[in-house]
């Protein structure tokens, strides 16, 4: 099976940096060799949220091995920055890896309220949980989905990358098969624009690069209001 990619980021309509972060770089391309693509969310104010998301993206691209082992790697990287920068103290990132073999075997690691979604024949299915305080709410039954989307703790994540020395991490597996296509977002995505959209998108025949640019565009389109980064990977 062969894979291709394309990844993209922007700093949105209201923010004036971008605490996101992407692996692969931004830009397109395709591989018939296993792939590793991520997305992290940095926060702690404008210099470590920045730090974090970047830091963590290159220790899980560059470090190998499964994608728990490279999100505990980063943990520890993220850790190590901010030990050395006191004024970094407190940052931390979400983070999403997920690694595909040519049989089109997903492995994926989870910290956070960044997303992967995988797109079948019309469906679009969610495979990670959010770990944020609404989400935890919702599944409690003491928040409403149509609450959840205005309370003012909506950005605030129940785990983090880079804050304490272990991070409890979602780890599992899919398969791909040709037709399929990942999704991986931050918030600035799923915050901004709701699934079914997102969903007619995703069946809109275009390639990935062409599909990035237009999630991208419906979440300015809708307000712009964070960092959107995003990675659209075919399998065929």
């Amino acid at each position: 099976m062969k894979f291709s990619w394309a990844a993209a980021t922007d700093t949105g309509l209201v923010r004036d940096h971008n605490e996101d972060a992407v692996w692969p770089d931004p830009g397109s391309g395709e591989s018939d060799e296993p792939i590793v693509v991520a997305v992290a969310d940095g926060m702690g104010g404008h210099a470590g949220g920045e730090i974090a998301s970047r830091t963590a993206i290159d220790t899980a691209s560059s470090v190998g091995g499964s994608p728990l082992v490279r999100v505990q790697a980063a943990n520890l990287a993220v850790l190590d920055a901010a030990a050395h920068r006191p004024r970094l103290t407190g940052m931390g990132t979400t983070l999403t890896v997920v690694l595909i073999d040519p049989a089109g075997h997903a492995e994926l690691a989870h910290v956070g309220d960044s997303r992967a979604y995988r797109f079948r024949k019309g469906a679009l299915i969610r495979l990670t949980e959010d770990h944020s305080y609404v989400a935890e709410m919702m599944a409690a039954g003491r928040m409403t989905p149509q609450e959840a989307e205005v309370h003012p703790y909506r950005s605030v994540v129940t785990r983090a990358v880079g804050l304490e020395p272990t991070v409890e991490v979602d780890t599992f597996h899919v398969d791909l098969v040709p037709g399929d296509r990942l999704l991986l977002c931050t918030d600035g995505l799923s915050n901004m624009v709701d699934e079914q959209a997102v969903a007619r998108i995703l069946a809109a025949d275009e390639g990935p690069a062409s599909t990035a640019a237009a999630l991208i565009e419906a979440a300015n389109a809708a307000g712009g209001a964070d960092n959107t980064t995003v990675v659209v990977v075919d399998a065929r």
